[in-house]
């Protein structure tokens, strides 16, 4: 009896979060799904069927948006790894001012992502933004970074990174302050250098917080919209288009019902591409 009561007890403190969870993502959800397959407006809806998606898929920059938000999210994906993985191993170390050096890289991402892209348009200007002038400086000619049609997407991923390698870098630091310190005394004591700690001992368990990073990393490169918009609004042309800066213009238009279609494409995307990766990489995650 006392059992019974106790889970009912535990369920009611569940009950809150449920409702909301409820009501802001599993309702929105399923309405997405209907309203996929409609034309609507605010105040009135009409049932057609699969024509939104087929209209979204005939899209002309639709190939387009999808290899660009593929190169995106593994661009970003892999830096955020690579980057994060690295000042987390060396922000671990007994370091005076870690603490400090930790604030500076992290700070990046608590600005608005609207405000980072208002600020990078202005620094890579190439007349008069601080980054040209800068390398003019030094007598080299600064590109027109969100203008070239090669270097745009490139520009935008390196902001992204700079913003962004904060997070990756504080989950690794978590994982790598959770590793036992008698691995790394036994590996002194073994005559081990710098490199053996970090290459025998600290990669391989720090996988759990690897896969973490690459995860959010990967999804949020596929799912980004606001810094690509803010910068480029997917130009020059359609070069650095995104699948999700593709809704928002079919949004634009007033066609409502093909940029629902559009998101239940994404969501499709980035199932068939998340659900496989997380199952590959935690296959081999090292327990401690």
């Amino acid at each position: 009896m006392a059992s019974t009561t106790s889970k009912i007890y535990s369920y009611k403190f569940l009950l809150p979060a449920a409702v909301v969870y409820l009501i802001f993502f599993i309702v929105p959800t399923f309405l997405s799904f209907f309203f996929s397959l409609t034309i609507w407006t605010l105040s009135d809806w009409k049932f057609t069927g699969l024509d939104n998606f087929r209209i979204f898929l005939t899209e002309p920059s639709l190939n387009v948006g999808l290899r660009n938000s593929l190169v995106y999210a593994i661009l970003t994906c892999g830096l955020k790894v690579v980057l994060g993985f690295l000042l987390a191993a060396f922000l671990s170390a007994n370091l005076k001012t870690k603490g400090f050096l930790r604030s500076i890289i992290y700070f990046p991402n608590i600005l608005s992502t609207i405000a980072v892209g208002i600020m990078f348009s202005s620094l890579m200007q190439p007349s008069r933004g601080l980054i040209n002038v800068g390398l003019a400086a030094i007598g080299i000619q600064g590109p027109d970074w969100l203008g070239n049609p090669s270097l745009a997407l490139l520009s935008v991923a390196m902001v992204d990174v700079w913003k962004g390698v904060g997070i990756a870098m504080t989950i690794f630091i978590a994982g790598i302050m959770a590793i036992p310190r008698h691995y790394y005394e036994a590996l002194m004591i073994d005559g081990g250098s710098s490199f053996h700690k970090l290459r025998y001992i600290t990669l391989p368990l720090s996988r759990s917080s690897m896969n973490s990073v690459i995860m959010l990393a990967f999804i949020g490169g596929i799912r980004s919209f606001d810094l690509v918009w803010v910068m480029t609004k997917g130009g020059p042309g359609f070069t650095s288009d995104l699948i999700a800066s593709i809704i928002y213009k079919q949004l634009q238009g007033g066609f409502y019902g093909i940029s629902t279609a559009g998101n239940v494409v994404l969501f499709v995307i980035v199932s068939l591409l998340a659900v496989p990766m997380y199952r590959f990489l935690t296959k081999a995650e090292v327990d401690l």
